[in-house]
């Protein structure tokens, strides 16, 4: 799952990657408002965290010019925590939460997932998909009545992403930004390595290869 952070407390950002990468998420920082604006505008993301006190151009009003622009991907807003007014501008901007500053982590994580689940429309920590179950907080799937198995990120990642749009053609490109953080190689051959790691656990012919365009998680199995 792509997620946009755009924030400009270095501190901030260096203790948020991580967490966020353990979660899940294949993050990209933008560290003023100008770039958040710009990114946002350019490229798809499944979530957005927006700082609303940014140089360049406040997240309010990159805020107000997506959502003018018809960008409706879910924004959570960080704020300080007296500034009510704050996040009544940034709710009535379309803001679809608020959190104000300092936060928990933890609280952080359950915010963005909720907002995951209700842009996806599930209302479950759990991913449903034929006998395919994959639990979203603790990254481990089940297929069938068999045990929870373990996944490593990246095919906790992958898996979610096809899972989440059953019988579409995914490009390497587009699988790579959903695995692979800003900073990281994204290598499209190594999507390949671990494509086949999940077909190890679903079944061989579960995922259709398509040459020369890309993969395909088929709803049930053949």
């Amino acid at each position: 799952m792509r997620l946009l952070l755009v924030e400009d407390d270095a501190s901030l950002v260096a203790s948020l990657l991580p967490l966020l990468a353990r979660a899940g998420y294949a993050c990209e920082v933008a560290r003023d408002g100008n770039d958040g604006h710009f990114l946002g505008m350019q490229e798809d993301f499944d979530l957005v965290i927006l700082d609303l006190g940014l140089p360049g151009k406040n997240g309010l009003q990159v805020l107000n010019e997506w959502r003018a622009a018809q960008r409706s991907m879910p924004v959570l807003i960080l704020t300080a925590r007296d500034a009510w007014h704050e996040r009544v501008d940034g709710l009535k901007a379309g803001a679809d939460d608020y959190l104000g500053k300092p936060f928990h982590a933890e609280e952080l994580l359950a915010r963005l997932e909720a907002l995951a689940r209700r842009s996806s429309g599930h209302a479950s920590n759990e991913l449903q998909l034929g006998e395919l179950c994959l639990h979203i907080e603790r990254q481990q799937l089940r297929c069938g009545s068999g045990e929870w198995q373990q996944l490593s990120g990246i095919e906790f990642r992958l898996l979610r992403y096809l899972m989440s749009h059953p019988g579409k053609i995914c490009s390497k490109t587009e699988l790579s930004e959903q695995a692979y953080a800003e900073e990281q190689l994204r290598d499209s051959n190594v999507i390949e390595v671990y494509i086949n790691h999940l077909r190890k656990r679903l079944g061989k012919e579960r995922i259709v290869t398509l040459r020369n365009q890309g993969y395909r998680l088929l709803e049930n199995a053949p």
